[in-house]
């Protein structure tokens, strides 16, 4: 097998193709900053053809059987399967992930996989609605979309692309795929890769390597691409909902997050902090779902901050291909900056600092803020960093409102010790996601993932991501002569 650091090209119509930009881009490891590859960048004249040829596949894929569509999501798992140790060891290195990190997310990949065969079924299902007119028999057909438009990010990027192409491909869809560049072997090639050794047929899925200095808005307003599947900040997200607005194009958006975790006053300190420990640290904060505010009740608050304290330091930092380390590297020098700054900000604006952390090379060691104000930027800023801060409430009731008061709505989590309470409160917190007694970091293939607010628009997950990646058709028979009134 060859290595996956040599899979630096585009996978076109089937081909593996050198882009054909005059400029380069070298994937660093975020943890030392060596090059892994060096990927000369698709052009947006390969972009286009590459919808072109998706369009044309699609047509073809569309007739597949189910069997068909099956055997091929299973023997792109089972490659998956076959190459775990050598697959976890490029997401480490390309993501600056824990070992632990990468081994999670392959897990997801797979079970998006898996998931996904058991509604490859779905299209051409029939339904029958009674007539509304006499001897009329009404249809409703389940179409395959088309062709979607699907782009990922850098923290998860192999199972946050799976979840769009797995679903896409198992609905007779055809994909144009394009990961962030900073990860564009875990989150493009290796995908590629298991597709062409299952025989996925040319053309169903089209990975391109490129930036959006190359392509501009070229994944957007192709007349091909029937949806949009984009993972990553909110404010990118708005600029794809305007344009497929104008093009009257679907979007699956799946957006930013400020994640409140709510501890009441009748809650098992002991548990919330280990659960908002990893909730926070996990990936060094860098998942839409982390915890962005921990919003401790006054009675539980000082024995919180103690507790929560005393882990966060105790917490193993540096090399993440040591499977011994929970915080690797952020992973760029933009994102560092940005942490820093948001650090320097909170001081200033008066935050306690009840752990100071420390820049070691690429790693930022856990930082812990408390007496933070809701209103204040280090608790309205998804920070994406392993940056915690601690808000106090006065109140339960207190505790829910500013868990509500942000722009965002992705996840949430409430602990309690009255399960009844939990839920009803749970209902309260306008979220796409509340999970009682856990952290705010939980994805599965057979929920409904998704946001509220400024968090997103659409679900993913079966069967909601049915909806989401096909059209519905009414087709009328009138089996017996029709009176008109003229």
């Amino acid at each position: 097998m060859a290595r996956y650091e040599d899979l630096n090209l585009s996978f076109i119509n089937g081909e593996w193709t050198e882009g054909l930009s005059d400029r380069t881009y070298d994937i660093l490891n975020p943890y030392d900053n060596s090059i892994i590859t060096s990927v000369r960048l698709a052009s947006a004249k390969q972009l286009e053809g590459a919808f072109d040829i998706a369009n044309r596949a699609q047509k073809e894929w569309a007739k597949s059987s189910v069997e068909e569509r099956r055997e091929v999501l299973h023997k792109a798992a089972e490659y998956l399967k076959e190459n775990r140790q050598e697959i976890v060891g490029i997401i480490v290195k390309e993501t600056g992930g824990t070992v632990l990190k990468a081994n999670v997310e392959l897990h997801l990949t797979l079970e998006f996989l898996e998931e996904s065969s058991k509604y490859a079924d779905e299209i051409y299902k029939v339904r029958e609605v009674p007539g509304h007119v006499e001897g009329k028999l009404n249809h409703i057909h389940r179409l395959p979309l088309g062709v979607v438009s699907s782009i990922s990010p850098f923290n998860f990027p192999m199972n946050l692309s799976m979840r769009t192409i797995a679903p896409a491909i198992a609905l007779g869809n055809s994909v144009v795929h394009k990961p962030d560049i900073q990860v564009a072997l875990s989150g493009g090639s290796i995908i590629a890769k298991a597709f062409e050794h299952a025989g996925l047929p040319n053309g169903v899925l089209n990975v391109i390597l490129t930036d959006i200095p190359e392509i501009g808005d070229g994944m957007l307003t192709n007349p091909h691409a029937q949806l949009i599947s984009f993972t990553g900040s909110s404010a990118v997200g708005r600029h794809i909902g305007g344009i497929a607005g104008q093009n009257l194009k679907r979007v699956a958006l799946e957006l930013g997050g400020n994640s409140p975790f709510v501890v009441l006053s009748d809650a098992d300190v002991d548990q919330a902090v280990k659960a908002a420990v990893f909730g926070k640290f996990i990936h060094q904060g860098q998942i839409c779902m982390i915890i962005n505010r921990i919003i401790v009740h006054q009675d539980k608050h000082d024995e919180f901050v103690q507790k929560f304290v005393e882990r966060a330091k105790s917490l193993p930092y540096g090399d993440p291909s040591n499977p011994a380390t929970v915080i690797g590297p952020l992973v760029n020098e933009t994102q560092m900056q940005k942490a820093l700054q948001y650090i320097e900000d909170a001081k200033r604006e008066g935050a306690t600092v009840a752990f100071e952390g420390q820049r070691v090379g690429n790693v930022l060691t856990p930082y812990v803020f408390t007496d933070v104000d809701n209103s204040s930027k280090l608790a309205q800023t998804e920070l994406f960093a392993p940056i915690a801060t601690i808000i106090r409430a006065q109140t339960d009731e207190e505790a829910i409102a500013i868990a509500n008061d942000t722009a965002y709505g992705l996840s949430s989590a409430i602990f309690t010790s009255d399960l009844e309470k939990g839920e009803a409160l749970a209902l309260q917190v306008d979220s796409g996601m509340t999970h009682i007694n856990d952290q705010t970091v939980n994805d599965a293939p057979f929920i409904p993932f998704g946001g509220n607010k400024a968090s997103g628009l659409g679900r993913f997950g079966n069967p909601w991501v049915v909806e989401e990646f096909t059209v519905t058709k009414w087709v009328s028979v009138q089996t017996k002569n029709r009176q008109y009134p003229f």
